[in-house]
């Protein structure tokens, strides 16, 4: 695509401002060709506005961003204003507490994510044939966002590994974390995966679910 076509970002407080068939364009520019991330849709976040997960009193403020190119939406990114960093299950606890005893404020900040929903998905939605002409338009206007409204920094979490170097290569930081992940190994039912553990886990996790004994009538 052309990348010297005028990109025009807008800022959403709402997603029923954007097409749902605009974002899902984006949310899943290939369709068919593997399993679609359910949270990225519109209908999912969406639901989430709707429903007072996200919104006012909430501490998620919605920051989305819409890249236009000749009036086509090329690019999106759900992105909120955080005011805590409750619901995003990557802790920057730490960097907050170092950030204010250096004189800062730490929240708000901004925040590209999914809430609630720690599972690895891409951030920098973009329509096919726009991949590197998108993220740069939705890193810049994140950026600028940043700047405008003086908020302290910007964050992209649980992001893909292309993403993430995408983002290192266009000049932001890179955050090495730990997460742990659960996988079927074909387990016929609970008790097989619980005989796959070992003694230690296997007891605690089992223990909690046994009934208790039946007290006898006085």
């Amino acid at each position: 695509m052309d990348g010297d076509t005028p990109i025009q970002i807008d800022v959403l407080s709402d997603l029923s401002e954007v097409d749902a068939a605009d974002w899902d364009a984006c949310a899943d520019p290939d369709p068919g060709t593997r399993p679609a991330d359910p949270f990225a849709t519109h209908r999912f976040l969406r639901a989430l506005e709707v429903s007072g997960s996200v919104g006012a009193g909430s501490g998620w403020q919605p920051r989305h961003l819409v890249a236009r190119a000749d009036g086509i939406v090329i690019a999106v990114m759900p992105l909120y204003g955080k005011s805590h960093s409750q619901g995003e299950y990557i802790f920057d606890h730490n960097w907050a507490h170092a950030f204010e005893r250096a004189g800062g404020r730490y929240y708000p900040k901004l925040q590209a994510a999914i809430p609630f929903t720690p599972a690895t998905g891409r951030r920098f939605l973009t329509r096919k044939g726009w991949e590197e002409t998108g993220r740069a338009a939705l890193i810049e206007a994140a950026l600028r966002l940043t700047q405008q409204n003086s908020l302290s920094s910007f964050h992209i979490t649980f992001c893909t590994e292309a993403e993430y170097k995408a983002g290192g290569a266009l000049g932001l930081l890179q955050r090495t974390t730990q997460q742990f992940h659960w996988f079927n190994r074909d387990y016929a039912d609970f008790d097989a995966f619980l005989a796959d553990l070992s003694s230690r886990k296997h007891k605690n996790i089992a223990a909690p679910r046994k009934p208790s004994a039946a007290r006898s009538a006085r």
